[in-house]
């Protein structure tokens, strides 16, 4: 009988999962040295090496289920894995999951079972098959009301995901909305969600603005009060010039179909990640040993 302490030291010794650890140490009749060459041997082993490696590119994706909707970003190291049948496969398989689930953090969806094992188990897996750190980065998942609309859009491929929900529209109104966010890359619905800190960081740039541009300071603090409309408008969802409309704005053309925009998740792969950036001629020589 393999013990479950065991199989937990191979797994952190390894990186593989649970039940490659417990395949291992059964076949090896729990010798824990035997069991790390044996892992080694299939590749399941190598997943660990990558710990430490960048994966800033990857896919933004969404599944909706009747009134239950994710959005997902995964990483991976590359653009070219992003676009991996494999890869996007497994991405799937994390939405499915996630979807059934009451899951509220990602280490909580690490435990979530696929047809692979765990969440977990298949990351390893597919990081060692498909040669590349591979990570789950984040997600939301959103509950709406039948009298909402999910509004769904994919950009460039998988580059960004956008979610909304809007009350009393159809969906042509809700993802109109979705890929004005996407192009416009609003952080807030509206202007009163704006934190009061980000507020006074900003008024209090324009204001040194105004006064680098001679004025005196009580017409600065005037000037402040109209260039933090313009502020509102470059960050706040509802205050966009529609793309669609320039005349008028994201709020209006909602309110103009009945409907309030109630939710906005906007997810941009690597956006505030570090990217990796290496020579490919010295990555290709690298991998051939010639460096």
């Amino acid at each position: 009988m393999i013990s479950a302490s065991l199989v937990k030291e191979l797994r952190e010794k390894t990186g593989a999962g649970m039940l490659d650890c417990k395949k291992a140490l059964e076949a090896n009749n729990g010798d824990l040295n035997a069991s790390i060459d044996w892992l080694r041997e299939k590749g399941i082993s190598k997943a660990a090496k990558k710990a430490d490696r960048i994966a800033a590119e990857g896919l933004a994706a969404i599944l909706i289920e009747g009134n239950n909707a994710v959005v997902v970003e995964v990483n991976s190291e590359t653009d070219f894995v992003a676009k991996n049948e494999e890869f996007q496969n497994m991405v799937d398989s994390i939405l499915k999951a996630i979807i059934k689930s009451n899951a509220t953090t990602v280490e909580e969806v690490l435990e979530l079972k696929t047809e692979e094992g765990t969440v977990t188990d298949l990351i390893i897996a597919k990081t060692a098959k498909i040669g590349e750190k591979l990570s789950l980065r984040r997600f939301e998942k959103v509950v709406k009301n039948d009298n909402e609309s999910f509004g769904s859009y994919i950009h460039m491929g998988g580059k960004i995901a956008v979610l909304t929900v809007i009350s009393n529209v159809n969906e042509e109104v809700a993802k109109d909305v979705a890929m004005h966010a996407a192009a416009m890359r609003p952080s807030y619905i509206k202007a009163s969600e704006v934190p009061a800190e980000e507020l006074e960081k900003e008024k209090t740039v324009l204001k040194e603005q105004a006064i680098n541009e001679g004025k005196p300071a009580e017409i600065a603090e005037k000037m402040v009060a109209g260039r933090i409309q313009k502020f509102y408008k470059e960050i706040c969802l509802e205050e966009q010039p529609f793309v669609k409309d320039g005349d008028i704005s994201v709020g209006t053309f909602v309110k103009n179909n009945g409907g309030e925009i109630l939710k906005m998740v906007r997810f941009e792969v690597g956006e505030g990640m570090e990217k990796r950036e290496e020579n490919f001629a010295e990555e290709v020589a690298k991998q051939m040993g010639q460096n």
